[in-house]
This record gives C-alpha cells, sequence and structure tokens, in this order.
C-alpha cells in the first residue's frame, strides 16, 4: 500500500525554556508515532536511526527523530562528554517531548512508542516509567538498558531489546536487564552483528523485528477510544 507521506522539521520545546530540533515524518492514516532517542555521540541525523525510522514509514508508523541535546550541550559535549549518560537528563527530555506529541494536533490522536539506542535506550526506559499511561511500547537497538537501574522494576510498556550477537559485553548487560524487566518483554539477539549492527543484513533485521513489535502494540485510534470514553490510554 503506497501511503502519501508528510515530512515537517519541528522544534519541540522540553521545558525550562528549552526547544530540541526534530524531524516528524507522518504517513497517511498512521498506526502510530516513534519517537526515537539516540544513544552517545549521535544525533537525530544518525544514518542507522535513519534507516530504521524509514522502514518504520513504510508500515504505516509515524517518526520523530531528535536531538536530545541543544547545540550548545553538543558543543560542550565534545570536551567533557558527561551529559550523554546523564540518564534522568535525558529521559526528561524525552518526556517533554512526549507532551509535545500528545498535545500537536497532527499526533495527539496517536500512540506513542519510543525506540532507543546506546544510552538512549536507558533514557527511553526511564521516560516510560515517567509517563505509564502515554507509551504503548518499547524497543531497545544495541541498547544500555542496563543503565536505567530500579525503573527496570516499573516498566509497564511492552518492552522489546534487541542487541547484536558479536556485541560483547552488551549483549550480557540486556540479558539481565531483561531479567528484571516485569513487563510483557522479549529479548532478540541478531547472529553476527555487532554493536552498530554494520554487518550486511543486520540492520535490516532490527528494523523488521521494531516495525512488527510497534504494530502490534501501537493499535490505531487507541488513544481517541480512550479518550472517548473518559479512561486512561
Amino acid at each position: 500500500m503506497n501511503r502519501r507521506v508528510e515530512e515537517h522539521p519541528v522544534r519541540v520545546p522540553v521545558g525550562e525554556g528549552l526547544v530540541l530540533e526534530g524531524d516528524l515524518t507522518l504517513p497517511e492514516e498512521a498506526l502510530g508515532v516513534v519517537l526515537f532517542a539516540h544513544g552517545s555521540g549521535s544525533s537525530r541525523f544518525s544514518s542507522r536511526n535513519r534507516f530504521v525510522a524509514h522502514s518504520l514509514v513504510s508500515m504505516g508508523l509515524g517518526t520523530l527523530l531528535i536531538d536530545l541535546l541543544t547545540a550548545d550541550e553538543e558543543e560542550a559535549e565534545r570536551w567533557t562528554r558527561h551529559l550523554r549518560f546523564d540518564i534522568g537528563l535525558l529521559a526528561q527530555r524525552l518526556v517533554g517531548a512526549t507532551d509535545w506529541l500528545v498535545r500537536d494536533e497532527r499526533t495527539q490522536a496517536l500512540s506513542i512508542g519510543y525506540f532507543g539506542s546506546s544510552t538512549g535506550a536507558a533514557a527511553a526506559l526511564v521516560a516510560a516509567t515517567r509517563v505509564p499511561d502515554r507509551i504503548r511500547a518499547v524497543v531497545s537497538r544495541g541498547g544500555r538498558p542496563d543503565l536505567a537501574g530500579e525503573a527496570l522494576f516499573l516498566v509497564l510498556a511492552p518492552t522489546l531489546l534487541i542487541v547484536g550477537g558479536d556485541d560483547f559485553p552488551v549483549v550480557e548487560m540486556n540479558r539481565d536487564a531483561y531479567r528484571l524487566l516485569q513487563t510483557e518483554k522479549r529479548l532478540e539477539i541478531v547472529p553476527g552483528a555487532t554493536h552498530l549492527f554494520e554487518e550486511p543484513g543486520t540492520l535490516e533485521q532490527v528494523a523488521k523485528l521494531a516495525g512488527r513489535w510497534f504494530v502490534r502494540h501501537l493499535p490505531v485510534g487507541a488513544r481517541r477510544g480512550a479518550e472517548a470514553t473518559g479512561q486512561n490510554p
């Protein structure tokens, strides 16, 4: 099915006077919208996240890719490298972006999921515990879910952890985090893949696994139906 797709550069206020730059892509009759949380040293222009986002859009899902740090913070990070591991800060930025999606007329009727990579995966899991009524699903790609700490026990959103089979020691970190999750969960280990999924065909597997998870857990009209009945989505 060929869907009409709209692309919008957006400025997302996340509180404390901060505004983050982002790219919102919405296919016609979107099934939901996925907010990307990139990892340390990356940005919304990451070729890997863009590849996955394009695949999700082809499956009928909207995407929002944002830079979780401002331009000034990114410049400071070149020397200090401290904010990229501040999981609490990154999670709060995600919550702010989630609030924006709920308010914006283009996305307010859509269910929301998080796609996190590297440290962004930990931020996504922590953020999901802060707005549990808004997040329908979480997917981690080569993530550090272990950095979410005790928040792992509190995650309610169905969570898919995807990790490369040759990504040592991140594989064991994901196995440990998987055991701590108390929600619907799945661990997918992609054989032969390393941390960045640069091996032929491995990133395609990530995109397919993530897309299936989101299509399953971001039902169309879920938020609209909940609002109509006065129930929490």
